[in-house]
């Protein structure tokens, strides 16, 4: 059961992470917003927890950094956002 519930969220990830550059891609996103980063950030957490899993390190690695990044830019826009104009 649990080693289902890794793929599902493994695949799960990996169409987010799709999503997000399709949307770039396209000019349906822009690589500087919140929707991009969430796609790309979750995706990438996702694939953390299928990596580890599958013992596949240089790529959890990877999404770790992938993540990190994503969620970086997100608190950057949260800040700006809440920020007195």
């Amino acid at each position: 059961m649990v080693a289902l519930f890794v793929e599902i969220i493994g695949w799960a990830g990996a169409i987010l992470v799709l999503i997000a550059y399709v949307g770039v891609s396209t000019g349906r996103l822009s690589g500087g917003s919140a929707t991009f980063q969430w796609l790309n950030a979750v995706g990438a957490a996702f694939f953390i927890l299928n990596t580890w899993w599958h013992d596949a390190f240089p790529s959890m690695v990877l999404n770790i950094i992938w993540a990190v990044v994503g969620f970086s830019t997100l608190w950057r826009i949260f800040r700006r956002r809440m920020s007195p104009s």
